[in-house]
């Protein structure tokens, strides 16, 4: 496992400048990841460190359960479910799918920071903890997020949930699995969502656009672990048959769509993917927000939390949420 650096040699075309707080992150952080080989999967799991149950509920101010429901392939699938202490509801989902590649991760991944914005809207949170290549490739991952987006629709609201207001909201590769599930749900007929979030998602398993070529051995999470990452996901597909479902990138039709909030910054992987995604949504007649975060690396909010640039893609993200909720 390669660990930064943003200034490695090599990468044949001119990048954009790094944010400095980013900048200065990536240079003194020895925990970033920049290109990821198979054989170090293990030990970047090995890495992680979950939240504790004071962290994830803010001191309480969450009520936390845990509940299970079944895949479409019998696999039994957890998820983690938080809603406001103290107060009536019931409540809109934020139904979160965390990031990590496809290869890394669990439902508590993040859940501190995202509950701050979700006390503030009032909103609950559903996290579901997917299964994770290369152990279980496509499309265990998927059936399980969508599995868990029908129990809300079905089970929700004896829980003290709104089924109906549903934001399905993803990070990195979870983003890449909420805009799955999300067509998913259109194709199928259901079930509803009022928004997706979609934050740096991992959209194409092509993984050949121009900024992944220019961000290669630069920053975090470049175009070596990306590949590391969709290998394990598809395992033996076809890559000549991959479904839009598994690397939504390849949907031919991107209408139909719930509203649709997507941001990524602008010195990273993932750049030209989501511009364009966001893009032929418009041109397919949607509703679609796109934030491109000068500077910003992969997961650039979580690398410097209190720098200027993500305070304000937090803000972004919150604004967004409050319009879609208020419609």
């Amino acid at each position: 496992m390669e660990h930064r650096s943003p200034h490695s040699t090599g990468i044949r075309h001119p990048r954009p400048p790094f944010d400095p707080d980013v900048e200065r992150a990536l240079d003194e952080r020895d925990d970033v990841v920049t290109g990821l080989a198979p054989e170090d999967i293990a030990a970047l799991r090995a890495t992680a460190v979950l939240p504790s149950r004071d962290a994830y509920t803010l001191g309480g101010s969450f009520e936390d359960h845990e509940h299970e429901t079944v895949a479409a392939d019998g696999a039994r699938v957890r998820l983690v479910v938080l809603t406001p202490a103290g107060r009536p509801g019931p409540f809109p989902v934020l139904f979160h799918i965390h990031g990590g590649g496809m290869i890394v991760g669990s439902a508590y991944d993040v859940l501190p920071d995202l509950g701050i914005s979700a006390l503030e809207l009032g909103l609950a949170i559903v996290s579901v903890e997917y299964r994770l290549a290369p152990e279980h490739p496509y499309p265990a991952a998927l059936d399980d997020v969508f599995a868990g987006w029908e129990w809300v629709a079905r089970e929700g609201a004896a829980h003290g949930l709104e089924p109906d207001r549903v934001i399905v909201q993803g990070v990195s590769a979870g983003g890449g699995l909420a805009a799955g599930a999300v067509l998913l749900a259109r194709d199928r007929g259901g079930p509803a969502a009022i928004g997706q979030m979609l934050v740096y998602p991992m959209l194409d398993h092509r993984n050949d656009s121009a900024s992944a070529r220019q961000m290669e051995g630069a920053g975090a999470w470049d175009r070596r672990a990306n590949a590391t990452g969709w290998a394990a996901y598809l395992g033996g597909l076809d890559r000549g048959a991959v479904p839009a479902y598994a690397s939504p990138a390849l949907a031919q039709d991107l209408g139909g769509l719930p509203p649709t909030f997507l941001e990524v910054g602008s010195a990273e992987t993932f750049r030209d993917e989501d511009v364009d995604y966001a893009r032929r949504i418009w041109a397919a007649g949607g509703d679609a927000e796109l934030h491109v975060w000068p500077g910003g690396a992969h997961a650039f909010d979580a690398l410097v939390p209190d720098a200027p640039l993500s305070h304000d893609a937090r803000e972004a993200r919150v604004r967004w949420l409050r319009r879609v909720l208020g419609r």
